[in-house]
């Protein structure tokens, strides 16, 4: 799609300067989880684009990506502070690495790639699929929603570091398909974690968000 208006529904708090940010659904919107969004911001010196992962498990009504605020930063701080009814500009969805119906799923999220962790896992476990989620982070976000999955059913181990080790710990999941979000040195140590166990890493459906800022 091209750069289109959506209306902002909600802006909530879900970690240590983290927020989820809830758009109304432009008509002709379809987008998987695991895709991304453009968002762009206005400001005096010009606009601002930033490339988000949907952190939703659908786009029916609403769809959400996950900020994290860096308070020295410029889009985050700025779409932190929207409210209901205010308008953003967004392009996409892009990328090809989203959820497909597998009917067993790894997911490995590094730092902000705990948004489409989430949104995969409550897609997956909708569907009837096997979910395990693994997420490396010392200060974890979307606990809520990370709880309400373990309780549905769903595998999900929080770690500070090592994600290798998780990966290790976990009992006959090489058969699952393996999903990778992060910044890329923890890609890296992802894909190394699965190619240790026996993963297929070309199968892998990995998507790096670049350099750690």
């Amino acid at each position: 799609m091209d750069e289109t208006p959506v209306t902002v529904r909600a802006v909530e708090d879900v970690g240590p300067e983290t927020v989820a940010v809830t758009f109304e659904t432009p008509e002709g919107f379809a987008a998987e989880p695991g895709q991304f969004v453009r968002v762009v911001g206005e400001f005096e010196d010009g606009d601002e684009g930033r490339y988000y992962t949907l952190s939703s498990p659908t786009v029916a009504e609403t769809f959400e990506v996950t900020v994290g605020v860096d308070p020295e930063g410029t889009l985050g701080p700025w779409l932190a502070d929207r409210q209901p009814g205010d308008e953003v500009r967004i392009e996409g969805p892009f990328g090809d690495d989203y959820y497909q119906g597998e009917p067993s799923v790894l997911v490995l999220a590094g730092g902000p790639g705990v948004g489409p962790a989430v949104a995969i896992g409550e897609r997956a476990l909708d569907a009837g699929s096997e979910v395990t989620v693994v997420y490396e982070d010392d200060q974890p976000v979307h606990e809520a929603r990370l709880a309400a999955l373990a309780d549905a059913g769903a595998e999900v181990l929080v770690v500070s570091e090592n994600v290798g080790d998780a990966v290790a710990s976990l009992a006959d999941a090489g058969d699952q398909a393996a999903f990778v979000y992060g910044f890329a040195e923890f890609c890296e140590a992802a894909v190394d974690a699965l190619e240790n166990e026996g993963f297929d890493t070309d199968a892998a459906k990995v998507e790096s968000f670049g350099p750690a800022p």
